[in-house]
């Protein structure tokens, strides 16, 4: 497979004291994840620490990150997140400092020559292919399950008032139903990107585009997509990874 290049930032952001999303990026990059922690205190940033710590703990036992097939794969991914989530809940339910914490997850897996693209909760992945945006992950939310059903329209859902309430993330029951993975076959000159909702809380797609297609740089872009997202009055902390296919 052709070369991967990637840039990453996370930055607390203008209205929060603390940063409780986490990121990692595997140094062979054979995985990256953006978790955005929830729970108040010191919680988030425990529930999305966990995230990022386990998940990679329990793919690196269960993937075969050079052939394995899809089917594979994408029972190793919901193991590993049905692991995260166990833990998280367990600590939530024994230390009182982190009760009802919990955490979204959004991942891309790389296996040979293809990804797999999926999450839980409302931090997104997306895919630029020449020059046309898609968003690769279903939002987990009351908003997004309201607008599936027909019941609002999609201008209507940018400020809907239930747009960051999550009926599934890391930390409940349904956080063990599995992580919703794509197969994705990348093409030479395509780019991804993984974020928590504070990159689409102050960036709309059409400026995403843009940014995403400014620069050979995928950490000047993943700079600049952070930046756009505070000039556009992004309330939450902000993190993204970006990937380049060369």
């Amino acid at each position: 497979m052709a070369a991967i290049r990637i840039g990453r930032v996370s930055i607390t952001g203008n209205y929060r004291e603390n940063n409780e999303d986490s990121c990692i990026v595997d140094e062979q990059h054979r995985f990256m994840i953006v978790a955005d922690g929830m729970g108040g205190q010191s919680a988030g940033e425990k529930a999305s620490a966990l995230a990022v710590e386990l998940i990679p703990r329990k793919l690196l036992q269960l993937v075969d990150f050079d052939s394995g097939t899809a089917p594979a794969v994408m029972e190793a991914i919901d193991r590993s997140i049905e692991f995260a989530n166990a833990e998280i809940m367990a600590l939530s339910e024994i230390n009182p400092g982190f009760r009802n914490m919990g955490t979204t997850v959004v991942f891309l897996i790389r296996v040979g020559e293809r990804f797999f693209v999926g999450g839980v909760g409302d931090s997104r992945a997306y895919e630029l292919r020449n020059g046309q945006l898609r968003q690769l992950t279903t939002d987990h939310s009351l908003t997004q399950a309201l607008l599936d059903a027909g019941t609002i329209s999609p201008e209507e859902a940018k400020t809907h008032r239930y747009r960051n309430v999550l009926y599934r993330y890391l930390g409940t029951r349904d956080g063990s139903a599995g992580g919703n993975a794509a197969e994705i076959f990348p093409q030479g000159g395509d780019r991804f990107m993984l974020c928590s909702d504070g990159v689409t809380d102050g960036v709309s797609d059409a400026d995403l585009t843009r940014i995403m297609q400014s620069s050979e740089d995928p950490q000047a872009v993943a700079d600049a997509i952070v930046q756009a997202a505070v000039a556009g009055k992004s309330k939450d902390n902000i993190t993204c990874i970006t990937v380049f296919v060369d």
